[in-house]
């Protein structure tokens, strides 16, 4: 929320505190607190205790439920990360690709950590924080198969999912390539690994997990489409609260644990870099 301006600039002063309650320590010198800070996500969090997260947990390994039903993954492991700098608990709330700007809107969630690709067309609804982690779309293949491109696909069939763009992105990169669609990305995973296919095209973060699962797969470095950029989708409009996500998301990026996280999750460094280049 933007602060109005006022005819007579105010004093304020400002109480040496942590970095997560320090925007809750600037008052004017009538002893109020700032208006955007008072309105903030993040103070209704720190005052909460809690931090309320949507992920989609049915996304492995972004997000799914445990033998013991609890939460687990990437994204799970990151709203932990993001809780335990607030010095608050975090409450995962279960949601689906379609629910997560919905329950942003509603403020039924505090913040979305669900594999959230950035676009300008969703940004006129939610805010997203800088990118924490970063997808192309590649090739899952045979270790035995020599394919290392989108150029030694002439000839080869190629599954994808249906309803998804793969097969157009991959018709553009080479006209030979055979596509074989498929209902789902596990049935697509399947035609690899039973031959019926000789590739697979899908999100690298998904295909690094299934190639970490059969050590006969593995997956190539080039994406076949532009790279796609997830971030924390929080509220629009909620500057005070961006603000604290992405200079946490600076620390959390630089300091090696989300990349542990990644390694942890995906069995394999990431293969992206979390700046675009241009």
């Amino acid at each position: 929320m933007r602060l109005r301006h006022r005819t007579r600039p105010l004093m304020m002063v400002c109480a040496g505190v942590t970095a997560a309650a320090s925007l809750t320590a600037c008052s004017s010198s009538s002893g109020t607190s700032a208006s955007g800070a008072q309105s903030s996500t993040l103070q209704t969090v720190i005052k909460r205790g809690t931090l309320n997260v949507a992920s989609c947990l049915t996304f492995p390994p972004f997000g799914s439920l445990s033998k013991d039903n609890k939460p687990q993954g990437f994204d799970v492991d990151v709203a932990g990360a993001m809780a335990k700098a607030l010095g608050v608990k975090v409450k995962v709330v279960d949601t689906t690709s379609a629910n997560r700007i919905p329950n942003l809107q509603t403020k039924k969630v505090d913040a979305v950590v669900c594999n959230f690709t950035t676009t300008a067309e969703r940004a006129k609804q939610v805010a997203f924080s800088d990118p924490y982690i970063v997808a192309g779309e590649v090739l899952l293949v045979k270790k035995s198969s020599g394919i290392a491109t989108i150029k030694d696909l002439s000839g080869k069939t190629v599954a994808v999912t249906k309803g998804s763009t793969n097969g157009d992105a991959v018709k553009a990169g080479n006209p030979a390539a055979k596509i074989q669609e498929y209902d789902t990305s596990s049935a697509a995973v399947l035609a690899v690994k039973q031959g019926q296919a000789d590739a697979m095209v899908e999100d690298s973060n998904f295909l690094n997990f299934q190639a970490k699962q059969d050590p006969s797969l593995k997956v190539t470095k080039d994406s076949v489409v532009p790279l796609e950029y997830n971030g924390i989708g929080v509220q629009l409009g909620d500057a005070t609260w961006l603000q604290w996500v992405n200079t946490w998301l600076r620390e959390f990026n630089t300091s090696g644990e989300s990349a542990a996280l990644y390694k942890k999750w995906f069995g394999v460094d990431r293969v992206f870099p979390l700046t675009p280049s241009y």
